[in-house]
This record gives C-alpha cells, structure tokens and sequence, in this order.
C-alpha cells in the first residue's frame, strides 16, 4: 500500500498487496463453496473429524453380489466393503474396527464372503445392529469378535431362498443344502446359539406370515446366544477401545 505525497488521503495499492487481498478472497470463496456442499450433503457446515485408530464401516441396506441391485434400492456393494477391510487390516495406524448393520440380507455368497473376511481380520472387531440383521445379515453381525444389538433393532433368521429361474433337479436341492449348511456352520461357529435351537428357529413356520423363520427382537437375540450384548454405539465403541488394549498386551 502506497500514500500519494501530494494528496494524502488518496491510497494506491501495489501489486504484491493486490495479490494478496485476492488469494485471501479466493480462499473465503472456497471456504463458503465447502460449506455449502457440507450443507447438501450432510445437513451440516461443520463435520467433527473422526478418530484415525478405528475404521468404521456401514452395511446398509441390501447386500449387493454378483447381479447389480435395482437404482430405487439402497444397497451396500460387498466389492467395496472387501478393499476398505484389506486398507484396515494393513493400515497400522488403525486399532480396531466397528461395523454398523442395518441390512434386510441379500446376495447370499457375497454376504458370507463378508463374514468370513471380517471374521479372519487379526485385528479387534465389534458388530453393531442398529435396526436389522435380516438374513445372511445375521453371520454378518456375528462374523465379529463381539456383537451388540440395539432394543428395537431386529434379527430375522430364515432358510435360503432363490428367485428366478430355478432347475427343478435333484441336484439343485442338494445345492441348496450345502449353502444353508455353509451359512448354519458359520453362524454356529461365530455365536453361542445352540444348533438345534438355531434350526428350530430357521424353520418356525408360526412367526412369519407367508415364510419360514423367526424375527428377534434385542434381548431375544442375545438370549438365545446369536448376540453378545444389548446396547448402543457407546457401548459398542467402548467394548471396542477394551479390545484394542487387551491386543496391545497380548
């Protein structure tokens, strides 16, 4: 900034100050071009950074496979949920991870190749089921080290099913064993719920109307053994910091 000497209330600006009263403008105009973005998506300017140590991962919606889910319908792709639990399981700088559900189930091969990726991480996991676990959502909930489920949140256990065309062979049925078979063993090898109670449960033609199966309600899921724990993202968050640091001094 420059003072003529002839008329002293007249101000020139140079151009280095010029450069840098318009850096500083362009820079509020990015900040408010930011903010308003942050307001269309999220309903928010201001976004609370999260903590670095632990991945948090959704599974909302339809556990989406081989076939592409339709565009009115909210589906978690299971071939980016595999990359974000590779990222965790290398990255070192993360501890743990928390898993969020509230899935109606889905592609059946693409749901359990989740729960045996989860279930083989070394690093500490804990489930969250925060409105519903519905079928191949249940060894999803269950893949963890430890499970929470929310009171009202639900669990809806039920043999496979198959849409479309379907052989009508011998051999199809016997397919369709092994993979309720497949699902059967991981759920009891991941959980505390008794085989015979599980089939009995899967099976229950008085629950639902028109199906097969059980809907759990929060205490039943844990007191029938599929869940650990009644509770909330605190108490799953916490139980997870306690994993974290029994991993460190084991």
């Amino acid at each position: 900034m420059e003072i003529n000497k002839y008329n002293p209330d007249l101000i020139f600006f140079n151009k280095d100050n010029n450069s840098e009263y318009q850096e500083d403008n362009n820079t509020e105009q990015n900040n408010d071009n930011e903010d308003i973005e942050k307001v269309k998506t999220f309903g928010t300017p201001n976004l609370p950074t999260t903590p670095q140590d632990i991945q948090f991962i959704s599974i909302i919606g339809e556990v989406e496979g081989h076939i592409v889910s339709p565009p009115q319908k909210k589906a978690t792709k299971y071939e980016h949920i595999m990359p974000l639990l590779v990222a965790a399981e290398q990255n070192p700088e993360v501890k743990g991870i928390l898993i969020f559900l509230n899935t109606v189930g889905g592609d059946v091969e693409a749901g359990l190749a989740l729960s045996e990726m989860i279930n083989s991480l070394s690093k500490p996991k804990v489930s969250l089921v925060l409105g519903g676990g519905h079928s191949i959502g249940v060894p999803l909930a269950t893949s963890s080290d430890y499970s929470f489920i929310t009171p009202t949140a639900t669990m809806t256990i039920h043999p496979i099913r198959m849409t479309g065309l379907v052989i009508g062979v011998p051999q199809t049925f016997r397919y369709f064993e092994k993979m309720q078979q497949r699902i059967i063993n991981f759920i009891l090898r991941t959980s505390k719920i008794d085989r015979d109670l599980l089939l009995k449960l899967m099976y229950d033609t008085d629950e639902i109307a028109n199906d097969v199966g059980t809907i759990l309600i929060g205490e039943e899921a844990v007191k029938n053994g599929l869940i650990d724990e009644v509770g909330g993202f605190t108490d799953a968050l916490n139980k997870l910091k306690e994993l974290i640091e029994e991993n460190k001094h084991s």
